[in-house]
This record gives C-alpha cells, sequence and structure tokens, in this order.
C-alpha cells in the first residue's frame, strides 16, 4: 500500500513571497475598488456615473432631512435649557431676597437675648406695652415661620428646574451628536459624487449637471436646463389652473422669484435652499408655518390624491418621504433638486410619487 505524506509547506521567499504579496494587494484592491482611495476604478458610461450620482444625491438628501429634523429638535432643545436657566436664575434672586429677610429676623432674636415670655413680663415696668409687644413678636414669628417655608419652597423649585436643564442639556448633547453624524454622512455622499463627476469629460460632465437626466434611458424632453432662465419662469404647457387659496398662490409666486437659486443642504433661504427649505419658505412668504423636514411637511395640510392636484400643493418623492416639491400645474413643480441642480422647474413624473399635501 502507498504511503500518502502531506506535502511540507515551504516558507516564501524571494519572488515567490513578492508575487503572492502583489496578488494579495489586487484582491484587496478589487474587493474594495468603489470605496476605497487609489485603487484602479473601472470606467463608466455617462449614463452609469449618473445613475450612481442620482442614488447618492438621493442618500445624501435622505440623510439632510434627518439632519434638518435633528437640528430643529436642538434647537427646541437649546430654547427649553435657555428657558428653565433663565426661571431658576430669577428664583435664585427672590431665594436670595427671602434668605436676607429670615437672616434679619434671626438677628433681632439674638439681639432680645430669646427671654421667656413670662419672665420678660415680670421684668417689665409696663406690663402693658409689653403685652402690645409681645403680640407683635408672636406675629413675627409666624411670619418667620412662613419666611423659613418660603424658602424651602423656593429650594425645591430650583433643583426641580435645575434637574430639568440636565435633562434638556443631555437631550442637546444627544441632537448635537445627531447632527455631526448626519453631516459627516452627507459630506461623504456629496464628495463621492463630486469624484465621480470628475471623471467624466467637461462635456459630458457639463450635461450630467445641467440635465441630470442626461444618458438615461427614456429621458424627459420636458427637462428644464438651469440656463434657460426665461423658459424656467413661464415653462412651456403651463397651465391656467388656479391656486386654491391666496396662500397658494403667494407660495407659487414666492417659488417663481427663486427659479436658479442654489442648492445648499441645510438651507431656508433667502438666497439658497435645500428641498424642504424651498417650501418652508414659500409659504412662510405667504405667512403659514411648515414644519422643517420632508416627512413632516406631508402631514402639515389635507392629503389629496395625484388627480386632484392644484398650484401650491406639496408633492412628495420615494418611500422614504426625501424629497418634496411644489407642483404650478399641469404635471409639473418647481424644486431644489440636488447640489448639482439649482431650483428649477420640473415634471412630477421624473421621481416616484409618494403623496401630495394640500395646506390648509
Amino acid at each position: 500500500m502507498a504511503v500518502h505524506r502531506k506535502s511540507r509547506q515551504r516558507p516564501l521567499g524571494g519572488n515567490t513571497a513578492r508575487t503572492a504579496f502583489t496578488l494579495a494587494l489586487a484582491g484587496a484592491a478589487t474587493a474594495t475598488a468603489f470605496d476605497g482611495t487609489g485603487q484602479a476604478e473601472p470606467q463608466l458610461t455617462t449614463a452609469q456615473v449618473n445613475a450612481k450620482v442620482d442614488k447618492l444625491y438621493q442618500e445624501a438628501e435622505t440623510a439632510t432631512e434627518k439632519y434638518n429634523g435633528a437640528q430643529e429638535k436642538a434647537t427646541a432643545a437649546e430654547r427649553t435649557l435657555r428657558t428653565l436657566r433663565d426661571e431658576a436664575a430669577r428664583k435664585e434672586e427672590k431665594l436670595n431676597a427671602a434668605r436676607e429677610e429670615l437672616g434679619s429676623m434671626a438677628a433681632a432674636q439674638y439681639r432680645d437675648g430669646g427671654l421667656d415670655p413670662a419672665v420678660q413680663l415680670a421684668l417689665s415696668d409696663r406690663p402693658d406695652t409689653f403685652l402690645d409687644n409681645a403680640s407683635f413678636a408672636e406675629r413675627a414669628g409666624d411670619r418667620q415661620s412662613a419666611a423659613v417655608t418660603r424658602v424651602r419652597r423656593q429650594l425645591r423649585e430650583i433643583e426641580q428646574l435645575r434637574g430639568a436643564a440636565r435633562v434638556e442639556l443631555s437631550s442637546l448633547k444627544t441632537r448635537q451628536a445627531e447632527l455631526q453624524k448626519h453631516k459627516k454622512t452627507i459630506t461623504g455622499k456629496l464628495d463621492t459624487a463630486r469624484r465621480l463627476l470628475s471623471r467624466l469629460s467637461a462635456a459630458d460632465r457639463a450635461r450630467v449637471e445641467a440635465d441630470p437626466t442626461a444618458g438615461r434611458p427614456g429621458d424627459h424632453a420636458s427637462r428644464t436646463t438651469p440656463g434657460a432662465r426665461e423658459s424656467l419662469r413661464a415653462p412651456s404647457g403651463s397651465t391656467d389652473t388656479p391656486a386654491p387659496n391666496s396662500r397658494a398662490s403667494t407660495a407659487v409666486s414666492f417659488a417663481y422669484s427663486k427659479l436658479g437659486s442654489p442648492y445648499v443642504w441645510g438651507a431656508t433661504g433667502p438666497d439658497s435652499f435645500d428641498c424642504s427649505g424651498l417650501m418652508l419658505a414659500a409659504y412662510r412668504s405667504a405667512g403659514v408655518s411648515l414644519p422643517r423636514t420632508t416627512y413632516a411637511q406631508i402631514g402639515a395640510g389635507q392629503r389629496v390624491s395625484r388627480a386632484e392636484l392644484l398650484p401650491g400643493d406639496l408633492v412628495f418623492f420615494y418611500s422614504g418621504i426625501s424629497h418634496v416639491g411644489l407642483y404650478i400645474g399641469n404635471g409639473q413643480m418647481i424644486h431644489a433638486p440636488n447640489p448639482s441642480a439649482p431650483v428649477r422647474v420640473a415634471p412630477i413624473d421624473e421621481m416616484p410619487f409618494a403623496g401630495a399635501t394640500r395646506v390648509v
């Protein structure tokens, strides 16, 4: 019977070791080709770059809305914390006054020697005057007791305020940590999108930035480029359907006046906007206060179907309600798309429709 011996592995050395090391590096580069740095990336077509950039912008916008929500909560926490601290300071002033009053009473008692009232009556040259003074002392004792009670109550109130302030401070720190996390996500997505766009030729990059549907199957012919300012102001096929109320009409007029304004995440105007920031500013111009985020704005009015849309309605997109535009009629909206495109007119069917709300 043949005996099979396990072959002994020899340590790698010289050219063999270098070859193995080179192969390992190549494998690592392949495994992390997109997310790493310094690797050779596959050549992408304009359509592929556009699709990846679109996805990155959508993910960045989702993070932007989370950032906006955390910012709103952080602002509220700061406001509450400031109110609590101001109230605690006012109560401490009252406490100090009450303590001074109590100290004056204690000093007066000390000066009087604290003699028993019966002894003081026996030693008094004028018992009738003493009795009047004794009555006053009794009232002073009642006042002192009330002062002590008042001080104790104020101490409890101040401690409660300080406890509430500690809770609010903890909440604020949590919100600030969320802000940093979402900011890091946003900037990371946008940086990746910029790197992808930089791999295109100048002409292709200009086409994608001017029209994000460029190079994509089923290109929307009605998409408007940022340079066509006049066509943005009066898009072809616009409708004469009136807005349902004066507030909606004012919001639409405001949105038209901001066409061409740059997209800046977290911005609510007056010169730059993100998607929900534009809606906030448009209705603020009409005297209506909207929530800050897309996922709160969708609940800020009466829900309407796509078939019921009227100018001024808010139209929302994607399953996570991460994008919003202002409907202007005839299937068109004004929205702040992403960092590669300014505020513009676009068809509402260029993104997955998620719902609509009429601000009332």
